[in-house]
């Protein structure tokens, strides 16, 4: 048959290569139609807005990503198409975005409880009478 002869036109490996790209597209497909099941006005209502800005940052980035790869199944060089200068802008805010995410689940310093460490750690050379575990272990009592 027709398709016998062209499977033998080409190595197999294209072959692995084209299957798990069809794969993938299959999934992209899926993951398409699920976000495209909800309203965008109803999904923004569910999530903050760094929420909104990730899924927004996501959703350019995928779309340009595809370009390319249109690009380069047209045999345009997509490195040398704005488009790859787009993708480094959105790459760039995706990396606010993680620097804002990464801020919010810093430890946060409570200054007061700090303070109350250091200050009780500290040897107080007026407190020698009283408290003899805070006077250094090596040292004369002064008279």
């Amino acid at each position: 048959s027709e398709d016998d002869n062209t499977m033998d036109e080409y190595p197999t490996e294209i072959h692995d290569y084209l299957a798990a790209f069809e794969k993938s597209l299959g999934s992209v497909d899926e993951m398409l139609k699920t976000m495209m099941s909800v309203s965008r006005s109803e999904l923004l209502q569910k999530v903050d807005p760094l929420e909104q800005a990730k899924l927004d940052l996501v959703s350019a980035y995928t779309l340009n990503s595809m370009f390319w790869v249109y690009l380069a199944t047209q045999g345009i060089n997509p490195k040398e198409h704005p488009v790859k200068q787009e993708l480094e802008r959105i790459r760039t805010y995706m990396n606010k975005v993680k620097e804002i995410t990464d801020k919010k689940k810093a430890s946060r310093l409570d200054k007061g409880a700090a303070s109350r460490f250091v200050k009780n750690a500290l040897w107080e050379p007026n407190a020698e009478n009283e408290h003899t575990s805070k006077s250094p272990a090596k040292g004369k009592k002064r008279q």
